[in-house]
């Protein structure tokens, strides 16, 4: 797919990290961008950087998505693009000991549930509503409607100790990618996804130092921490790359992650 003033594109967590990476890098190649966000401030501040469009959306809220697009296809037209980042989580073990008290206890289903809800349903729900509209737009070359990349993670496969949920949850959101992009094959949309490693956003960059720099020797190479715009130079080939369909790609310098 070229990328121009044509081009309209959603970004979910666009007011930040990986999210604000893409959001960017499609600005940069020419989209209408449009960013789902539940930070205000930042959001505004990032859109109005790249002449884009922000829409306060809970991603986890079906109506919120359902009026955020609303607001973004009267504004942009409708999208070819979705760039999905935002999420919600909790964390905790499977079973393990209370820090105070030294019981066992489990992760409640409750807080289990919440990570699926953050993570996969909203990938579930982001994905096939704008699909349901990129269905109907005219056909580009080879017939292309659309692209979506959803944001999966390394602890898809090397879910680590208290990621449970986490991982579970990022792992489905891979297995949502190749029955989708069969489901819409014959509309036209691609569909892929991104299992990021270490990425040097503003919630990891709150870890202290020394841990920061354990991090980074622990990848192969480079031993540092990603880059945000390596992220979105990803996301911008997957869009590009008529031919790069059902793929759950990894980007993390070849780290594996410990237990711990």
């Amino acid at each position: 797919m070229q990328i121009d003033s044509s081009v309209a594109a959603i970004v979910t967590g666009g007011a930040s990290g990986l999210g604000r990476a893409s959001a960017e890098a499609l600005a940069a190649a020419g989209a209408k961008v449009a960013i789902f966000d539940l930070n205000a401030e930042a959001g505004r501040a990032v859109a109005a950087a790249i002449g884009g469009l922000f829409v306060e959306v809970n991603v986890m809220d079906e109506d919120s998505v359902v009026a955020g697009l609303a607001t973004a296809r009267a504004a942009h037209g409708q999208e070819r693009v979705l760039v999905h980042c935002a999420m919600a989580t909790r964390g905790g073990k499977t079973v393990g000991r209370n820090r105070e008290t030294g019981e066992l206890t489990r992760m409640s289903s409750a807080d289990y549930a919440f990570s699926v809800e953050g993570i996969l349903v909203a990938s579930y729900r982001m994905a096939s509503l704008c699909a349901l509209g990129m269905a109907g737009l005219e056909p580009l070359a080879d017939g292309e409607r659309g692209a979506i990349v959803l944001t999966s993670s390394a602890a898809a496969q090397d879910g680590q100790v208290g990621q449970v949920a986490y991982g579970s949850a990022k792992a489905g959101v891979n297995g949502l990618v190749l029955p989708m992009a069969r489901d819409l094959m014959d509309l036209g949309i691609r569909v892929n996804s991104i299992m990021p490693g270490i990425f040097a956003t503003p919630l990891m960059l709150r870890a202290p130092e020394k841990v920061l720099q354990g991090l980074a020797a622990s990848v192969p190479f480079p031993k540092r921490l990603g880059e945000p715009p390596e992220f979105g130079s990803l996301v911008l080939e997957m869009v590009r790359n008529g031919y790069f369909n059902g793929q759950a790609v990894r980007l993390d310098g070849a780290i594996r992650m410990a237990p711990r």
